[in-house]
Order: C-alpha cells, then structure tokens, then sequence
C-alpha cells in the first residue's frame, strides 16, 4: 500500500531505492562487560578503530581536497582533531581497562558525559560542538562494527537517519547512495549546503521515519518538495520517471549556457564570480566561464597540518591560481582561521569562551603579524602574474583597513627593492559580515576599492542564531526583514560612493534569491562554480528594471512571509526558459 511521509526538501532531485536505516549508535549500544582476560584485545580493536576513522579522514580530505565547499575541509579538519583529543581517547582506556567495559558501551558512556558538559554551556555554539562529538564517536562506532564479507553494500540505498555530516556525504554518494532521508536537520545546514553541490537528493526533518520506515523497503525521494513515497505503485512510479527525464532536459540546456553572457532580459550585464580554494575550483570555474574570482579562500594551506606555511608554498599557490584564471582578476582572501576552522599549529587560540565572536579574521592576522607579513608577501608576489584583489575578513573597525593598508605598502615597497615583480596597484577590500561594519560602513569605505558581504556570519550575527544549531535553526533566515534592510543599506552606500559591491555568503548561489538580489541594485555575484549555471539562467530571466520598480515594496515587506509573497510575485513576472 502506497504511504506518503513528509520532510523539508533541501536538495533537488528525485531518488528511486531501498531503504537502509541507520539507527543513532546510542539505541544499538548497551551495556556490556568484557571478561578480564579480554581487557587488552578490546583496548586494542577500539585503537584500531580509531586509527582507521583517522585514516580514512586523511584520505577524504586528500581526495576531496578543491571538489567540495570550503565549509566540509573545515569539518573534516575539526573531526580530525576531535579523534586526537586526549580527553577523548585517555577517558576511553580508562573505562575498558578500569570497568572493563566493550568498547562500543566505553564510547557511548564517555560520549554521555562529554554531552553533559556541552549541554551545562550557555554559549549556543558551543553547544552546537556536541554534533560533531557525535558524528565523530559515530565514525569510531563504525569501524568496530564492519559489516563481514558478503553483506552488501550501499549502492541503490536510500540512507534513513537521524543525521548526516558534511564530511561523510561525497563519501556515501561515491559508495552508491541515490539519496538521503534524516529525521532531524534542517535546510540550511552545510549538510544540505554540500548536498545540493553534489546533486544528491536529501530531505530533511522528516519526523518518525527512524520508525516507520525499514531496511529494504523501497522508496521515492523528492528533494524538492520533500516527499517520501512508501511502496510507490505504477503512478508514482511513472512519475518519478517524468521528473527525471526533466531533471536531465534541465541539465543539458543549462550546459549550454557556459558560453552565454550573464546579461538580464533588459540587457544589462551582471557579473558572475566563483568562490573557490583550490585548482580544481579554478578549473571549474573557469569551464563554467566565471568573470573571475570572487573569493579565494586560503584557509586550506593552514588547517590539517603541525606548521605554518612558508612564503614560498604559499606564493607558489597564489601565483598558480592566478594564471589558472588567464587574465581574470582573483581575489585572495587573507586568513579566516577562528571558530569553527581550528588549525594544528597553535595560532589559533584553543580555549575561547565565545570563540564566534572572538580572536578571527582580520583580527588574529593583526595579532600575529609575522604570519600576516608572510602571507602578504606571497599575494603581492603573485600580483605579478596577473590581476590580483587582497580581501580582508572580519572587519568591524576603520584601523583594522589602515593597519593592513599600511602594511601591504610597506611590504610591497620591500619586495620591489628586492627585485621581485609587484603590481603597481593592487586592489584592497573588506568583508562585510560584522553587522557594525554594514552600519558603520560610511567611517572606512574612503579606504577599501570594493567590498564582499559574507552573509553567512552576517545573517546569523545580525539574527543571534547559529545555522547549524537545530534549535533555532528557524530564526536563522537571509529573508528576515533586517537582513533584507542592511543588504539594501550597504548596497547603496557602496553605489553612491562608485565601490564595487559582491554577495559572496550562499545566498548568492541561490537562484530563487537572485530577483530579490538584483532588485537591491546587486551587480556581483560570488558563488561556488556548482551553481554558477543556474544562477546565469535565473539572471538571464530577469527585467532588472520591473525588479527595481518593486524596490520600495520589498522593504516595506514586515515578515519572512511578505518576502516570501515578493520573490514568489518577481518570479511569476519572469519569462521562463533558457535564452
């Protein structure tokens, strides 16, 4: 009998399979003793399965190293250092060798009282640090548990779960999953941000599919609406059938568009950027014919190593990606290490009691500024090999813009006089993610030559709600109408003042916001080469002109409701199809 469940669609796409649930490794694990003669071989196969989650981050990160968004490197990384946590790994020994407990009851009794101390913590994103224990004790629990030879694997699955990673979804699309069902979740997630970059169908806050659905029974998954289809019949079946062939007539005329001006139906030109952090990103992006390089991201050189990167290294990579983009201008991020994105190395600081608001961006550049000079260097060295842009993070002050203006002159008068080739003006611009910095945009915009706005710290500073906290996840939107308001703020301040302004945060890569961006006088999208495509067409769709007629309604809009009505209107008036 067909059965129809419902969750919130959060990556388009329509997925045929059999089901394979994955209960949370706290209902699979009870308690367990181990006789004492057997103390030393569990020790030793829990080590084992640490050494091979380890392992097995290693290699993800290697493999996946420029095919994926920055944000999955960052979890892999944390998730990396997690398994190196002596809190961790002592605590563990402790409870085999002292209770002589199995080592699957050992990680779920210290993973409890771990969640106990998160759980006591009033910072919220502290709080929300406890998904990543998990998804880490989770991996742990894996390997102590292998499947034996000749069970099979996940190719033609459907994955029913509570929660899914970032670091684990390329992993479980290249095992053969066609799609992915969590009960928890939610569409803003960098979970369902990678989904969507790997065009794996994934539905989201699906409430009581851990219960009613089980292994091997056969579903259909809509990531779009996020409809889950039990037992589907001949009907259902003809329909899945009709959305994929106009999933694939979508996909080959979007490919026609790689050559395409990014030009609106009245003929006004817009301009796409890729966000991107590696040569692979730069190939990609320049196949989908991105303008350039809207945010070059150098975190990577930093993370998941015990020593900081040398001029050299980094220049070489700098310079590299810089011709990879033939001429276009690329515009190299200086280091955003700092909450979330921990490095090995110690310059980021290991115990802040609010590290979201604390020492990051542009701030722990000034405050370790040998490591700010070297980075420098490299960019400025790379500068001579064609157009380069150097954008500062995190900026909240005007002396945060002078003291790295000041510095970049000095440093590039001293590699000139070393012989080196530095252009002979290099474009310096700021991140505008700091809500005091989109207000206070008027007391520094004299020194900057163009400014990104990275909505995704925007949003959640200007909100007070972590994206990845499921418990406010709800008030974290781009459409609240204060969001809507500031971007409308430091776009005209940035127009009346001739300063090229981006979007750079995911909004950009989102075509249903790109009515809603245009209208607000955007010029410059930055986005990750995934969409670039999509958002071509949705711009190629647009009247600019009958968008800023609305202007004044959509900030007069009072909730996320009225917005929701506004863009709904915009895209009814929009011409449909691939031009």
């Amino acid at each position: 009998m067909v059965m129809r469940l419902h969750g919130h669609g959060a990556s388009r796409g329509s997925a045929l399979g059999r089901a394979r649930v994955r209960l949370p490794y706290t209902q699979e694990t009870g308690k367990k003793h181990v006789p004492a003669a057997a103390v030393e071989g569990e020790l030793q196969r829990l080590h084992q399965a640490i050494d091979a989650a380890r392992a097995e981050m290693r290699e993800l990160r290697h493999r996946l190293q420029g095919a994926l968004p920055a944000e999955v490197g960052e979890f892999l990384d944390l998730h990396a250092m997690l398994l190196d946590d002596p809190e961790l790994l002592v605590a563990l020994d402790e409870l085999i060798r002292n209770n002589r407990y199995s080592a699957a009851y050992a990680l779920r009794t210290q993973r409890d009282r771990l969640a106990q101390v998160f759980e006591g913590m009033e910072d919220a994103y502290l709080k929300s640090r406890l998904d990543d224990l998990d998804h880490v004790i989770s991996r742990i629990h894996a390997f102590l548990h292998k499947r034996p030879p000749g069970v099979k694997g996940l190719a033609g699955e459907i994955l029913v779960c509570e929660n899914v990673a970032p670091s684990e979804l390329a992993q479980l699309q290249s095992q053969g999953v066609v799609g992915i069902i969590s009960s928890g979740g939610n569409t803003l997630s960098h979970s369902a941000i990678l989904a969507r970059s790997l065009h794996l169908p994934l539905v989201v806050n699906a409430s009581g599919v851990l219960n009613r659905l089980n292994d091997g029974d056969v579903l259909i998954v809509d990531g779009g609406s996020g409809e889950i289809i039990l037992d589907p019949g001949a009907v259902e079946l003809d329909q899945h059938r009709a959305r994929l062939r106009e999933l694939a007539r979508e996909q080959r005329e979007l490919s026609h568009l790689r050559s395409k001006p990014t030009r609106t139906r009245d003929g006004v030109d817009i301009t796409l950027l890729a966000n991107a952090e590696s040569h692979d990103d730069v190939a990609h992006a320049h196949a989908m014919g991105a303008h350039g390089l809207g945010l070059y991201r150098t975190e990577f050189l930093f993370l998941q190593r015990n020593e900081l990167p040398g001029e050299e290294e980094q220049f070489q990579i700098y310079r590299d990606t810089v011709l990879g983009m033939c001429g276009r201008p690329v515009t190299i991020r200086t280091l955003d290490l700092g909450a979330d994105k921990a490095d090995r190395t110690g310059l980021v600081l290991g115990r802040e009691e609010n590290p979201a608001l604390g020492l990051r961006g542009v701030r722990l550049s000034l405050a370790r500024p040998k490591v700010a000079d070297t980075q420098l260097r490299a960019i400025l060295r790379a500068s001579g090999y064609g157009p380069v842009r150097v954008l500062v993070p995190m900026v909240s002050t005007r002396d945060e813009i002078l003291a790295v203006k000041r510095r970049m002159t000095r440093l590039a008068s001293g590699l000139r006089n070393e012989g080196h080739a530095v252009a002979e003006r290099i474009a310096l611009g700021a991140m505008i993610e700091v809500p005091a910095a989109a207000i206070a945009l008027e007391s520094f915009i004299d020194l900057v030559d163009f400014l990104s706005i990275g909505t995704n710290d925007l949003v959640q500073y200007l909100l007070a709600a972590d994206r990845n906290n499921e418990a406010v996840s709800t008030l974290y939107s781009a459409l609240h109408p204060a969001v809507v308001r500031l971007l409308s703020q430091v776009i005209a301040a940035a127009q009346e003042h001739g300063t090229p302004v981006a979007v750079c945060g995911e909004i950009a890569g989102d075509p249903q916001m790109v009515p809603l961006l245009l209208a607000l006088g955007l010029t410059e999208f930055s986005l990750h080469p995934a969409t670039l495509l999509e958002v071509r067409r949705s711009i190629r769709d647009c009247d600019l002109g009958l968008l800023r007629d609305r202007h004044q309604k959509l900030l007069r809009a009072r909730d996320r409701r009225g917005i929701e009505r506004w863009i709904a209107d915009a895209t009814a008036g929009s011409s449909p199809g691939l031009r």
